[in-house]
């Protein structure tokens, strides 16, 4: 719950300040903001409608009573599932989907433990290989890391959101909210580090290369242990994995939806009203299912989203220490805030040029509206 609320809260603040920034604020920081949300929204469409494919397939089997001549397509289970999403987006604010991001948050603990204990109890597969890919340059090689980094980032979310959260807490000078708040992200990062670190250490040892290039654990359990798994292990798996998809795009979707919303009542002067709201959320979830039906090919550009949303969590944050705290000009904290910023900005770049480049040289299967 913690990484899933963590994501979307400095997002939001920030894209409070950004109209006093001018247009440089809008470039810098609102791009980048809106396109790791949006990215991330679009690409749980894909995965949570993928997935809600999958799971049908099996609750249902060879069983006559889910036999239909006309099985629903990908592209309807995506709609299937943006129409879940929309309806539950329309829960006010982050405060307000607490309960949801804590089902999220326990729901993605469930489908990575499911995935890497059943992957390890049915063994390595054969002729499992575990030798590093070869570029065929070294500047190929250099940029495959690079991009992996990205792929990284985009994985994590960018953790952008702590000063909304932050915001929202009761804070006195006796009990500042960065308490609370460091707590909850410690205990956020060790719940990240138990579904991460277990699901890709067992992956590479059961699968190594033979791991799908496209849907990751998901896709190769089904692909090698389809068969010989229970149907329930799988059904709750994949239901595990749409509950979780269903969580975060409340999470990620929440700076858009405020956005909207806090344009609308800077320019009325009042507050938005209820049937707005739903129809702006509503809105934008569609947009971002036509987004993912018009972009299917959108997860192989993980590396390059990632990249350019690093600035937010690198860099920012040390600027704006810097202009928040003032610390003494040429002092310690001074060059090192500033250091890291500047190296964050860099890293952003180079990771962002490192995507592009695979991207354009190893060339990825563009089908839109194929999904």
């Amino acid at each position: 719950m913690g990484n899933h609320k963590l994501d979307s809260s400095f997002h939001m603040a920030t894209l409070h300040l950004i109209p006093a920034g001018g247009k440089l604020a809008k470039l810098f920081a609102g791009f980048p903001i809106l396109d790791l949300s949006a990215g991330t929204c679009i690409a749980l469409i894909i995965v949570g409608g993928s997935t809600s494919k999958l799971f049908f397939q099996s609750v249902c089997g060879e069983a006559a009573t889910c036999a239909t001549e006309q099985p629903l397509t990908t592209v309807e289970w995506f709609l299937v599932f943006t129409s879940t999403a929309v309806i539950l987006s329309q829960l006010p604010n982050l405060n307000s989907i607490a309960g949801v991001s804590l089902v999220g948050a326990i729901s993605s603990f469930g489908y990575c433990t499911l995935i890497w204990a059943v992957s390890v109890a049915e063994g390595r597969l054969p002729l499992v290989s575990y030798k590093p890919v070869q570029a065929k340059t070294q500047i190929t090689q250099i940029f495959s890391v690079l991009n992996a980094l990205g792929i990284i980032a985009f994985a994590f979310r960018g953790h952008n959101l702590t000063l909304e959260i932050q915001a929202t807490m009761p804070s006195s000078e006796k009990h500042p909210s960065r308490v609370p708040m460091r707590e909850g992200v410690k205990y956020a990062y060790i719940l990240v580090a138990m579904c991460i670190y277990p699901i890709t250490i067992a992956g590479y040892w059961a699968y190594g290369q033979l791991i799908p290039p496209n849907g990751g654990m998901l896709t190769a359990l089904y692909a090698y242990h389809g068969r010989d798994t229970s149907r329930f292990i799988l059904g709750l798996t994949s239901l595990l994995v749409i509950i979780s998809a269903l969580s975060s795009f409340q999470i990620y979707g929440m700076p858009i939806f405020d956005l909207m919303e806090s344009i609308y009542v800077r320019r009325k002067k009042q507050a938005c009203p209820w049937w707005l709201r739903a129809i702006f959320r509503a809105s934008i979830g569609y947009l971002c299912f036509f987004a993912a039906v018009a972009m299917p090919f959108l997860s192989n550009l993980a590396g390059l989203i990632g990249g350019i949303a690093l600035p937010v969590t690198l860099a920012y944050p040390c600027f704006m220490w810097l202009k928040i705290k003032k610390p003494k000009i040429y002092g310690p904290m001074w060059w090192l805030n500033l250091g890291l910023g500047f190296l964050g900005m860099a890293l952003s770049v180079l990771v962002t040029a490192a995507g592009s480049y695979v991207i354009i040289n190893t060339g990825i299967e563009i089908k839109f509206f194929k999904p």
